[in-house]
Parts: C-alpha cells; sequence; structure tokens
C-alpha cells in the first residue's frame, strides 16, 4: 500500500507572480448602480415624447428641422413655478403659433415629478 500513494499523481497549480496580480489604480473600473422607481421613469419619457409631438404640432415641420431647442425637465423643477413659465416662454419665442396650451400643459403633467439627479428612495 505504500508503493500505491508513492504512484498517485499530484497536481500542481501556478501561482501568479505579485506584479501580475496587482493591476495599477488606473485600470481598475468602479461600478455604480442607481435604482429609480418605474413609474417616474415611465412617467419622465411619457412626458418627454408628449414634449417632441407638440413640438412638432407647435413648429409645423419635420424633426429635422425643428430649431435647437433643449427643453430640461430637472432644470424646470429646480425653478419656482413663474419661471418656470417665464423659462419657457423664453425657449418658445421663435414660435409663430400659440404656446400658452403647451406651456400649461407641460407645467401640468411636471407637476410632483422628481429630479432625476441622484438615486430616488422609496
Amino acid at each position: 500500500m505504500a508503493s500505491e500513494t508513492g504512484s498517485q499523481s499530484r497536481v500542481m497549480f501556478q501561482t501568479p507572480d505579485k506584479e501580475e496580480e496587482e493591476e495599477p489604480p488606473s485600470r481598475r473600473l468602479g461600478k455604480l448602480t442607481i435604482r429609480y422607481n418605474r413609474k417616474d421613469l415611465q412617467r419622465r419619457l411619457d412626458i418627454e415624447e408628449w414634449i417632441d409631438g407638440q413640438l412638432h404640432l407647435l413648429y409645423d415641420c419635420e424633426e429635422e428641422d425643428i430649431p435647437e431647442l433643449e427643453i430640461d425637465i430637472d432644470e424646470l423643477l429646480e425653478l419656482p413655478d413663474a419661471e418656470q413659465r417665464s423659462k419657457l416662454q423664453e425657449l418658445l419665442q421663435e414660435c409663430c403659433k400659440p404656446k400658452e396650451d403647451f406651456i400649461n400643459g407641460l407645467l401640468y403633467r411636471i407637476k410632483g415629478l422628481r429630479k432625476m439627479s441622484g438615486p430616488m428612495r422609496k
């Protein structure tokens, strides 16, 4: 029996050198996970689609022909109500059609919406 244990094969694992094992700090990637409420995300998406459709109606043109407009919902949410209205009027000053219905509709839709700059808590 003693001869049998000596004839058994052994498995050897090579361990990498320390230099190969440690990555330089610049190569390590951090991971960040943020959870958002699905209903809030869907509501925001619906508002953005509504804005897009309304801008097509206001400017009466194709998507490529709409002037460069950046309606930032988070920026609007940071402003008081009166300033939200004036900001939207300023952004839409080139529009020839009446824009009050669009502004009222947008302000109504964003009421109660939360900013998306940070994680949402339940």
